[in-house]
């Protein structure tokens, strides 16, 4: 079993924010492989469904971002997941717009979502993409960028963006870690 996690805020107000390109991502994935949703569960939206033989639960935190950690923990828990068979999708402000960043494990940097997931599995052996929103204009705030809507520009191919992702995660079930970051890092 591996757990895909899409982070991003729950509710319309947020749906087309660049902190909510973890959720856009993990929608697609959802959709072109199958997934159904499975109800609400851990303070989640649930979706289940088998990838290349293999039981995915896909999960979008309805704690907002900054507490996502309950809501992964608890998954992580109830169903004895080890940490390497989770991967978190979030969005980084400092890599360029549309570029993916794949890793192993590592800090959370700048972002709040995975400080607290990294806090509450008490680990930083999580592997995580990362969905490049960036560059930050320098007179924004960092919350005032990270919460602002996609121009219409970006929002035209925001589904090429999210295409991507949804294959660097069939890539991880399939191949594993290295080779999905070998293969998409940096696209």
């Amino acid at each position: 079993m591996k757990l895909v996690i899409g982070l991003g805020n729950p509710g319309n107000d947020y749906k087309h924010t660049r902190h909510n390109i973890g959720f856009m991502a993990l929608d697609t994935f959802i959709s072109e492989n199958g997934l159904s949703e499975s109800g609400h569960k851990f303070k989640s939206q649930v979706f289940k469904g088998t990838v290349a033989n293999e039981t995915i639960i896909g999960i979008k935190p309805e704690t907002f971002m900054n507490l996502s950690g309950e809501a992964v923990q608890a998954f992580a828990q109830f169903y004895k997941v080890p940490i390497n068979n989770i991967l978190v999708t979030y969005d980084d402000f400092e890599l360029d717009y549309g570029q993916i960043r794949i890793r192993k494990k590592g800090s959370a940097g700048t972002h709040n979502g995975m400080k607290s997931i990294i806090q509450l599995l008490n680990s930083t052996d999580c592997p995580r993409m990362r969905l490049g929103i960036g560059p930050k204009p320098e007179l924004y705030e960092t919350k005032d960028f990270v919460l602002s809507n996609f121009t219409d520009k970006e929002m035209v191919e925001i589904a090429l963006i999210t295409k991507n992702a949804s294959d660097a995660i069939v890539s991880w079930i399939e191949d594993g870690i290295d080779r999905c970051m070998n293969k998409y890092n940096g696209q």
